[in-house]
């Protein structure tokens, strides 16, 4: 019990004295996942917008694809991004693996499908309520896509914040192809991670205190522009 406490207490004592250590972590570990994060928004909800309002062949079996893609098992992710990108794979030549860049790749991977299947219902219920307007203005299903993705946009606010919670808090993956390198690819979980097999827990715990405020400030402050968007534009 006292030795918890003393853990405890060191830990505090390293987010208040905000060692430059602990600051390079963090920042890369929110360089990494806002990164992945955007890229797989701006892959994912217009693919999900385009499962809700299209019709084609093979347009089931890919939303059930999706959905299942959702619980990717990161190390498989991991395994596969760096099979791509080993010196012997077909992105080898590039030099990508062990880099910030490998793990954005990986995280993206990740949260794609969820960011897709989301919004797909997010826009579903936008379409079942504006489909008939849209379709006596003549609205190609493209467009229309568009237009409720844009209808959508403070709905899909939440399906962001799904999405980077769950490129934050990956472990697998990014030490995979990252190789927990440290000063290089070193983020908050791997650090974690590493540190509690080797016992150091004060800097272990100090990263998950830091970890948790992270995620919950930047979906309190989401939740407020969300707020304010919504008095202002309607």
């Amino acid at each position: 019990m006292n030795e918890l406490a003393g853990s405890i207490s060191l830990a505090l004592g390293l987010i208040a004295g905000g060692e430059s250590r602990l600051a390079g972590i963090v920042l890369l570990s929110l360089q990494v996942s806002l990164g992945a994060t955007l890229v797989a928004c701006a892959l994912g909800m217009p693919l999900g917008a385009l499962l809700s309002v299209g019709r084609f062949p093979g347009r089931r079996l890919l939303i059930v694809l999706f959905n299942g893609l959702m619980g990717l098992p990161p190390v498989v992710v991991g395994l596969l991004v760096y099979l791509l990108l080993s010196r012997a794979g077909p992105l080898g030549q590039f030099g990508l693996l062990f880099t910030p860049t490998a793990m954005v790749i990986a995280q993206t991977v990740l949260v794609t499908p969820i960011i897709a299947a989301l919004t797909r219902q997010v826009v579903d219920d936008e379409w079942r309520e504006q489909r008939e307007q849209l379709r006596s203005l003549g609205a190609s299903r493209l467009r229309a896509a568009r237009t409720l993705l844009w209808n959508a946009r403070f709905s899909l606010t939440t399906t962001a914040l799904a999405g980077f919670g769950r490129a934050i808090a990956e472990v697998g993956a990014v030490m995979i192809v990252g190789g927990n390198i440290d000063g290089v690819t070193r983020v908050m979980t791997t650090t974690i991670a590493l540190e509690t097999s080797k016992g150091d827990l004060p800097l272990a715990l100090a990263l998950g205190a830091i970890l948790i405020g992270v995620v919950l400030t930047i979906n309190a402050g989401a939740y407020q522009l969300r707020q304010w968007a919504e008095r202002r534009w309607g």
